[in-house]
C-alpha cells in the first residue's frame, strides 16, 4: 500500500539564535529561528509529512512544545524517532520532496548537506532525498524577511 504525506512548518526570525536547516548551521549572523526546540522548519515539515502519511498525527503530539524535555531539541534526533515510529509499523520510504521558503540566506551552499542529514536520519540512500530553496520575490512574511516556511511531500509504502 503506497501512502503519501504533506507537512508545512513555520517559523519566525529572532535575534541570538543559531540558524539550523536540515540538521545543518547556516551562516546568518546572529539571526535564527524562533522555536521550542532548535526550530529546523524543514525538519519539521518533513516529519509531519511522514507522520501525516502513516496517519500518526503530527509533531506536536509526539513532541508537544508544551514539554520541558524537548527545549532546544535537536530536529534530526526528532526525525530519526519519526522514522523509527514509521518503520515499527512496518513502512519503507520511498522518497522525500522539500522545499524552503526563504528571502534570505541564500541556501544552495547548504542543500548538500541538508540532503546527506536526512537521508542518513531516514536510513535511506540521498538519491531518495530532494530539497530546494525559493525566495517569494519579497512578498509575504518570508519575502519581508520575517521568518521561514518549508514544505514537504513524501511517499511511503507498508512492506508485505
Amino acid at each position: 500500500m503506497i501512502r503519501i504525506g504533506h507537512g508545512y512548518d513555520v517559523h519566525k526570525f529572532a535575534e541570538n539564535r543559531k540558524l539550523i536547516l536540515g540538521g545543518v548551521e547556516i551562516e546568518n549572523g546572529n539571526i535564527g529561528l524562533l522555536g521550542h526546540s532548535d526550530a529546523d522548519v524543514l525538519l519539521h515539515a518533513i516529519s509531519d509529512a511522514l507522520l501525516g502519511a502513516a496517519a500518526l498525527g503530527d509533531i506536536g503530539k509526539h513532541f508537544p512544545d508544551t514539554d520541558p524535555k524537548y527545549k532546544n531539541a535537536d530536529s534530526l534526533v526528532l526525525l530519526e524517532n519519526v522514522w523509527a515510529l514509521l518503520e515499527k509499523e512496518g513502512y519503507v520510504l520511498s522518497n522525500v520532496d522539500a522545499t524552503v521558503l526563504a528571502q534570505a540566506p541564500k541556501l544552495a551552499p547548504y542543500i548538500v548537506p541538508m540532503r546527506e542529514n536526512i537521508a542518513k536520519a531516514l536510513k535511506t540512500d540521498v538519491a531518495n532525498v530532494s530539497v530546494k530553496a525559493t525566495t517569494e520575490e519579497g512578498l509575504g512574511f518570508t519575502g519581508a524577511k520575517q521568518g521561514m516556511a518549508a514544505h514537504a511531500v513524501c511517499c511511503i509504502e507498508k512492506k508485505a
